[in-house]
């Protein structure tokens, strides 16, 4: 998967070096004909300067494609923040690099769905890069009855360190299990703070890791009897006159 995601990002840089080199060309042969015709004398200097005062009036008129073009060099070829293959989070929406132009980027949403983004957009956007982090930390929540007595918490605390010792390369060794509140005098909510031994470029990964520590607290809980009731909730019943239905009897 790295070897055809780093085939794919080595090609789409080539491609944004060919398209700036199209465009550095284009600029050069003007510079040049301009150039041959000083030298031969065909233009004078004052078709030159016409010539000239005509560019600068294109390019007013151009002013923002230029600006445009110029931040996506800056972004593409500076910043460069992903290559193809990195999985990254934009506007709060989770997807894949899937092709790196001069002047857009297109990406993969979790359904397969492409979206393009303009690259001078991109670079005024805040992104954060999975595949260029470190070992990401994550947590898992849950809540248990207020009155659970500490042996049983303590018990709690300690089958959950042996759980994430005996699995060494999913998570790193050091974890904590904290209290975070007491909410209505009946539910203590507990949090294990444990950090990943990579980051969430494969999300799949990440999600079946979770998925088995999930697994485990239950296994904790039903083991050692830790359950979480309700308050009594009050209830209202209304009596409802029944409907009497006479019926006469002939004879």
């Amino acid at each position: 998967m790295e070897r055809k995601a780093l085939a794919n990002s080595l090609t789409d840089a080539k491609t944004a070096v060919h398209q700036l080199h199209k465009l550095a060309s284009c600029v050069v042969v003007v510079i040049i004909i301009i150039e041959f015709l000083l030298v031969m004398g065909v233009a004078t200097s004052k078709v030159i300067l016409f010539v000239s005062s005509q560019l600068l009036v294109v390019g007013f008129m151009f002013n923002n494609t230029c600006k445009t073009i110029f931040e996506a060099i800056i972004f593409v070829f500076v910043m460069h923040p992903f290559d193809v293959g990195d999985r990254c989070v934009i506007d709060g929406v989770q997807m894949i690099v899937e092709e790196m132009n001069i002047l857009s980027t297109v990406f993969l949403r979790f359904d397969n769905e492409k979206i393009y983004y303009p690259n001078s957009v991109l670079l005024t956007k805040p992104i954060s890069n999975f595949y260029r982090s470190p070992n990401m930390s994550d947590t898992v929540e849950f809540a248990i009855d207020v009155h659970t007595p500490l042996e049983k918490i303590n018990i709690l605390k300690d089958q959950i360190h042996n759980y994430i010792q005996s699995k060494p390369k999913h998570w790193q060794s050091k974890h904590t299990v904290a209290v975070t509140a007491i909410e209505n005098v009946n539910k203590m909510n507990m949090a294990v703070y444990l950090t990943h031994t990579m980051n969430y470029q494969n999300y799949i990964d990440k999600i079946s890791r979770k998925s088995d520590l999930y697994l485990e607290l239950k296994r904790i809980f039903e083991k050692h009897e830790i359950i979480y009731n309700l308050l009594p909730q009050e209830v209202c019943l209304n009596q409802h006159p029944s409907s009497i239905t006479l019926v006469e009897s002939n004879g």
